[in-house]
């Protein structure tokens, strides 16, 4: 399980845990608002703890990006899209010459 999806389940069971206790503890309506709230962020600041934890105690290392292969790759499609545009460009330009030189047959 990815950890943001880790820390979204633990935060909405926070939330319905906060509901839980908001109606069995809560004689009004603020006070049952302040316990969801309490609980749903323990939660959240809990869930984020673990994730940390775990991400520490696991050793993930990054892997470095291929930025000289990512930029030539990038180099390469924008040259292409160059070519293409000058091509596309050059057929429109020339289109009423290409027309009136080959006028359409009716049958």
């Amino acid at each position: 399980m990815r950890g943001s999806n880790f820390v979204s389940f633990l935060t909405v069971l926070g939330f319905f845990i906060g509901i839980v206790f908001g109606v069995l503890k809560a004689s009004d309506p603020e006070s049952f608002l302040g316990m969801v709230i309490l609980v749903t962020g323990f939660f959240y600041l809990f869930s984020h703890l673990c994730v940390g934890f775990y991400f520490q105690a696991q050793g993930v290392k990054s892997h470095p990006f291929p930025k000289n292969a990512h930029e030539h790759n990038l180099d390469f499609f924008v040259r292409e899209i160059n070519k293409r545009e000058q091509f596309v460009d050059a057929f429109y330009a020339h289109k009423d010459e290409l027309l009136a030189e080959e006028p359409r047959r009716s049958e």
